[in-house]
């Protein structure tokens, strides 16, 4: 009797590879290469500790900001891959034309949203810790490192579509891991690059607030126009993304605030912040893909918005279970072999697998609650769920990610002391 439970499940695993096999393959295909992108991001990140202990109020920005990439252009992946779905993709930069209004509205919420962050970075940078650098400097920061890595990731989400309208490729499953991907390899850079204006002696003192200056009133200018455009997919996107994205970029800098609580710790053992940003950016990543499955089934009237989720979507749920074992045993042993080659500290490579698995059941276990229940509710209210999804999503993997990496930790015995 106790094997018929155990033989059910994997009736239903193999029902599920059969059924998506090669959805499967293009995820995996997809998760990998966002993972050897967020280990150069993560690598990046362990060398600037210099600049995080000259600036530590900047570690709270930085989950943000990459998660704020994602969220931008994810939710655009995930929309061209409805728009593919249904037969209606034609890339044009065209403002009357669906992906042109998708491009407009994508770039002004990267300004808008970039701007909003700044300021809040500070504000929560001031009330968990003394903040040693100042409101100007956030929104410089903020808004330069986020305008330069936007322009790169749109470039890329839209010769994805192209690629995947042409090659037959399932948007849903290859947009989020590889748009991911791409944010983090050129955020933190940009971020750090941003960061010179404002840490080199030689910048006359005017600079600084005269360049935040500007910047805010570009944010407000573009939020302003953007919100009022005459282009209705244009001005349904950016009203219904700002909310949700000011939501969500609240709580990724919630999360930034957790981890930077715990800065000895992963200053100790540099491999460990090797760890912070691809495990992050993979729990986003695997539940983002389910996001973008449920959004575009949803549309197509495959599952119905209600409680108990159809058998469709549980066989989803399936598949981003199945495909997170892998992509975090990976990770472990990847960033501990980084951290080898490196000459970064780590608390070694069993014990950075044991985190990463223990870390990613709880983190990709919220994932798919949240991806779930998000689709559906956003649905419900009438509002688009390529927009409000991954947003959703990812932020809230953002902090339940860095809590449950935390609590891995943790549960490991692995201290500031380098235990």
């Amino acid at each position: 009797m106790a094997a018929r439970p155990f033989r059910r499940f994997s009736a239903r695993v193999r029902s599920a590879l059969g059924e998506d096999a090669r959805g499967i393959r293009q995820a995996l295909a997809a998760l990998l290469v966002c993972s050897g992108g967020d280990l150069l991001a993560g690598l990046s990140l362990s060398k600037a500790t210099d600049q995080l202990r000259l600036l530590p109020g900047l570690l709270v920005l930085v989950p943000a900001a990459i998660g704020m990439r994602g969220n931008i252009f994810g939710a655009l992946g995930s929309r061209l891959g409805t728009s593919i779905h249904t037969g209606e993709f034609r890339l044009s930069r065209r403002r009357d034309t669906l992906v042109g209004q998708n491009i407009y509205a994508s770039a002004a919420l990267s300004v808008v949203l970039s701007f909003v962050l700044g300021v809040l970075a500070f504000v929560m940078a001031s009330i968990f810790e003394p903040a040693r650098i100042g409101v100007a400097d956030f929104v410089i920061i903020s808004v330069l490192g986020g305008v330069m890595s936007s322009a790169v990731v749109l470039a890329l989400t839209l010769a994805v579509a192209r690629t995947a309208e042409r090659r037959g490729w399932d948007m849903d499953n290859v947009a989020a891991p590889i748009v991911t991907a791409a944010g983090d390899i050129v955020t933190i850079p940009s971020l750090l690059l941003a960061t010179l204006l404002i840490t080199i002696d030689s910048v006359p003192s005017f600079v600084v607030p005269a360049l935040a200056s500007l910047l805010a009133a570009a944010g407000v200018s573009c939020g302003v126009v953007a919100w009022r455009a005459k282009f209705p997919i244009l001005r349904r996107i950016v009203r219904e993304s700002v909310p949700i994205l000011v939501i969500a970029g609240s709580v990724s800098l919630v999360a930034g605030v957790t981890i930077s609580e715990r800065l000895e710790t992963f200053l100790a053992l540099p491999a460990l912040l090797v760890l912070v940003t691809p495990f992050l950016e993979d729990t986003g990543a695997l539940g983002a893909i389910l996001a973008s499955r449920l959004a575009t089934k949803l549309h197509l009237g495959v599952i119905e918005p209600k409680a108990r989720p159809d058998r469709a979507a549980r066989t989803d749920f399936v598949i981003i279970a199945l495909l997170a074992v892998p992509v975090f045993t990976l990770l472990a042993l990847s960033a501990d072999l980084v951290a080898l080659l490196t000459g970064l500290a780590s608390p070694g490579a069993l014990k950075m697998v044991g985190i990463t698995l223990l870390g990613g059941f709880l983190a990709v276990s919220s994932a798919i609650l949240v991806a779930y229940y998000g689709s559906v509710a956003t649905y419900r209210l009438g509002l688009d769920p390529d927009n409000a999804g991954i947003p959703i999503l990812t932020s809230s993997m953002d902090l339940v990610g860095s809590l449950s990496l935390i609590l891995a930790i943790a549960a490991f015995g692995v201290t500031a002391g380098g235990g």
